[in-house]
């Protein structure tokens, strides 16, 4: 309504103006009927095409499935009780009280407690600096804080330790991607997916680096490595999405297929969510993929890496594009 007004104001400013030099009356007559007519032809494209892009989102949020968050395990929290308590009262080595620092830290971080995880993890490391899988937790929480530098010496001690750490690559190599290195990502997804070639995410994060330095070189490698996929992993039907084999109406049609619990549809969801964040990015839907990215983390499967990085992902497009990502 607000540019429709706007553009009358003009139009009776160009009467006045056409009035003062005395313009003949057929004249003015049809310059405003050329005007109005362009005007109203402007407004009725405009908002065909919002009426178009309403009727699509519409249509994909109708067929959207919904999670229902996932409930904190109660047996989580006894056992970070009890963890609390022998840590305060018994009397043990240090390394048993490291030991029992990392295992609260991965109890904590189960339940979506990333400060207090993190106080543990370097509480073991300080009783025992060897502790691979604390270095790995700690890059894991440096890169959700954008800290990357920190994130990536984490990465270096756990593989300097274990060098078949296969998931020390995953996660450094994630740690690239969002510190924008996505050349070098590719060599620790690479290795990532050398160890377990029919694995569909090891194979969907190779694809979103890839991405970033040849889209169309990306998704001819997909399709080549998607045959070792197994047909029944739900995880092929991301590929298909990504490889534009089926719509995002139909992916999302299918997510319910197979599903025998809620816990198991939440963390389907969880997934789902997230990569189809990743799928409207790459279409230039920023409003779309902050949803998605936002419904990903509604789930609460704060194990996931999906959960992990949604946020990180919504704190990266307010930085770079200004998107309104808040609720």
């Amino acid at each position: 309504m607000a540019p429709f007004l706007f553009i009358m104001k003009l139009l009776l400013l160009l009467v006045i103006y056409l009035q003062g030099f005395f313009v003949h009356s057929i004249i003015k007559t049809t310059l405003l009927i050329l005007l109005l007519s362009s005007t109203l032809l402007t407004l009725g494209c405009a908002s065909n095409q919002n009426i178009q892009s309403s009727d699509a989102s519409s249509a994909i949020m109708n067929n959207l499935v919904i999670a229902e968050p996932l409930a904190i395990n109660f047996k989580s929290e006894i056992a970070i009780a009890r963890l609390s308590e022998v840590i305060n009262r018994a009397q043990i080595t240090d390394e048993q009280r490291a030991q029992l620092f990392y295992d609260r830290g991965v109890l904590y971080d189960s339940v979506g407690l990333r400060s207090l995880a993190r106080f543990d993890f370097s509480h073991a490391l300080q009783l025992k600096p060897d502790l691979t899988d604390a270095y790995n937790f700690l890059g894991i929480h440096y890169t959700q804080l954008q800290e990357f530098s920190q994130a990536y010496e984490k990465f270096d001690s756990a593989l300097d330790l274990a060098p078949e750490h296969e998931y020390a690559y995953l996660n450094r190599g994630i740690a690239l991607y969002y510190g924008s290195r996505p050349e070098l990502a590719s060599l620790d997804f690479k290795t990532f997916h050398t160890k377990k070639q029919d694995d569909p995410y090891r194979l969907l994060w190779l694809y979103l680096t890839e991405y970033e330095v040849d889209p169309l070189a990306a998704k001819y490698s997909l399709k080549q490595r998607a045959e070792l996929v197994d047909e029944r992993t739900w995880a092929k039907q991301v590929i298909y999405l990504y490889l534009g084999e089926i719509s995002q109406n139909q992916f999302i049609k299918n997510l319910t297929k197979n599903v025998h619990s809620n816990k198991e549809l939440t963390e389907r969801l969880c997934e789902a969510y997230f990569y189809l964040g990743k799928y409207n990015q790459t279409l230039g839907y920023s409003g779309s993929a902050a949803n998605f990215f936002k419904l990903a983390l509604s789930t609460n499967v704060y194990e996931f890496v999906e959960h992990r990085y949604a946020k990180l992902e919504l704190e990266l497009m307010r930085t770079k594009i200004g998107i309104n990502t808040q609720p």
